[in-house]
């Protein structure tokens, strides 16, 4: 039996040296060169380069898991000399002990090693640490960095099921669901503290647009989180796939028909942020640069808290006099919190909610599908964006004094008409739609309202879907960072602080977790800010 084939083994064989290592990785070198001319002698006898390929995988992936085992032995010999400086801080001191087996998963698969186990002399804790891993930054989850990287990356794109089997197409051991989900957790630990240190942008624009957004997530309701906490009744093997249902419904019950209004989804909201910035060349302003998106599921002030730190950090603050645009939806919330954040922005209504309220009371006033409603709207349309809001509200004014407030779906039509009259009457001031279009500046909120659909909708709003909040939020942030192309830096960010945790504290450091954080606090958000300002 080979090295290779041996480190895979679960029991604890023989510690190997460098020189036997040295030796399998030689041999196998050399055999992937036989194989190939081997392969080749074979052409015109049913040999094809797919079957080649496989095969190449195989031995490859046996070449690679030799070499990270000589690369692991040959580092502890190098600690076994003796401790490094970087551990005898505050005058402490350690006993070595025998060397210990360890199996770790890697992208090439599963490798077992020898380190040595340490303990420090005379601590109140006698809890010990192995040198070799703190020293190289591998933590106590028995799985690579780059392994946990690529399935966690993975699990913010699809399901922690999908993850896995996707991994398992090209890593020969991926690690299991459970496994996946909590190191998403422990990932999850880092964003905010990623978020807050992570260096603004270079080559920034000189015009800072701010687009935010809401988009609601299934989340569990009280009486699914007691089933799923509870203790779970013995589930009797179905005699197949298709009887799953049936025995299903016998031991729960059936399930009780919703009323009218009920709605099964118990949706809980997360806010989305997208900035970027604009850069003036002539009439026109080029963009967007350096596009960066946030999301979370605590309140709407912490997301805006968030925008206001990042427009600081990015040279935009209060005293700059830089301009700054805000796009909303309307949400007298965002509003509310705009004057708050953004005192000196220009708060704009994205066009497309204004031209849906439009549609609403010209349903009001004009038969549903009509021509003469089609172009009613056109009409108005041409007034919004000539920025005649006065003319608008003038016109549904009269519509509404022309409806009766008797008969049949007068009342309803006066109600739409008032409630649209309402809504445009209080945001006049956020749709100078005409001065902005001569500016060059946004007037929808096309990005946010995309990012919302990619970003949360496509990976936490799913049929069958019941999330508990603070877990949907690491998936959330975490897929904020991938798409605004941190990942891999963020990778490194967690790993060094992992690292850096373990040699000051001498022991074993764990990344999975099993419970999510809460949600962050906007107090904290704002003592940062202020402290920028």
């Amino acid at each position: 039996m080979t090295l290779a084939r041996k480190s895979e083994s679960d029991v604890d064989e023989e510690q190997v040296t460098p020189g036997l290592l040295k030796e399998e990785a030689t041999e196998q070198l050399a055999g992937l060169v036989v194989f190939a001319e081997e392969s080749a002698d074979r052409v015109g006898e049913n040999q094809t380069f797919m079957a080649f390929e496989k095969e190449l995988v195989v031995k490859l992936y046996a070449l690679a898991r030799t070499v990270v085992v000589l690369f692991l032995t040959v580092a502890e010999e190098r600690l076994r000399g003796g401790m490094p400086e970087r551990f005898f801080r505050g005058g402490r001191a350690f006993k070595s002990g025998s060397a210990e087996p360890r199996s770790l998963s890697t992208l090439f698969g599963v490798i077992r090693y020898w380190r040595t186990y340490a303990r420090e002399v005379n601590a109140a804790r006698r809890r010990g640490f192995h040198p070799l891993d703190v020293e190289l930054g591998l933590s106590t989850d028995r799985f690579s960095w780059n392994l946990l990287s690529v399935v966690v990356r993975l699990a913010t794109r699809l399901s922690f099921a999908q993850a896995r089997e996707t991994t398992s197409w090209f890593v020969p051991q991926p690690p299991a669901t459970e496994v996946i989900e909590q190191a998403t957790l422990g990932f999850g630990r880092h964003t905010q503290e990623w978020f807050e240190t992570a260096p603004p942008p270079e080559a920034d624009g000189g015009v800072l647009i701010v687009q935010i957004d809401s988009k609601g997530a299934p989340t569990a309701t009280e009486q699914e989180l007691a089933r799923r906490r509870g203790k779970r009744k013995p589930r009797r093997a179905s005699h197949s796939p298709r009887h799953r249902g049936r025995d299903k419904r016998g031991q729960y019950g059936r399930k009780q028909r919703r009323k009218k209004g009920d709605k099964s989804k118990n949706a809980k909201m997360a806010t989305q942020v997208v900035m970027y910035t604009l850069r003036r060349e002539g009439p026109r302003l080029l963009g967007p640069v350096n596009r960066w998106v946030y999301a979370s599921f605590a309140p709407k002030k912490h997301a805006f808290a968030i925008a206001r730190r990042e427009a600081n950090k990015r040279g935009f603050t209060q005293e700059s006099g830089k301009l700054v645009q805000l796009v909303t939806d309307g949400d007298p919330d965002l509003a509310r919190y705009a004057k708050q954040y953004f005192p000196g922005a220009i708060h704009t209504l994205d066009i497309m909610h204004a031209i849906e309220k439009l549609w609403l009371a010209g349903e009001s006033i004009h038969r549903e599908g009509s021509d003469l409603l089609r172009e009613w709207v056109e009409q108005q349309k041409d007034r919004l964006y000539e920025g005649k809001v006065n003319e608008i509200l003038a016109e549904l004014r009269r519509g509404l004094e022309s409806t009766p407030k008797s008969g049949p779906g007068n009342k309803g039509k006066r109600k739409r008409l008032e409630d649209v009259i309402r809504y445009l009457d209080k945001r006049v001031q956020q749709m100078n739609y005409d001065q902005l279009i001569r500016q060059d500046l946004e007037i929808g909120s096309g990005a946010v309202e995309g990012a919302v659909k990619y970003i949360i909708g496509r990976r936490c709003d799913h049929g069958g879907m019941r999330w508990i909040k603070e877990r949907a939020e690491a998936i959330v942030q975490l897929r904020c960072i991938d798409v605004n192309g941190d990942w891999e830096a963020f990778v490194q960010f967690v790993h060094d602080k992992v690292r850096q945790r373990g040699i000051q504290l001498g022991e074993r450091v764990r990344l999975q977790q099993k419970a999510p954080v809460p949600l962050p606090d906007f107090t904290e958000v704002n003592h940062v800010v202020s402290k920028a300002a």
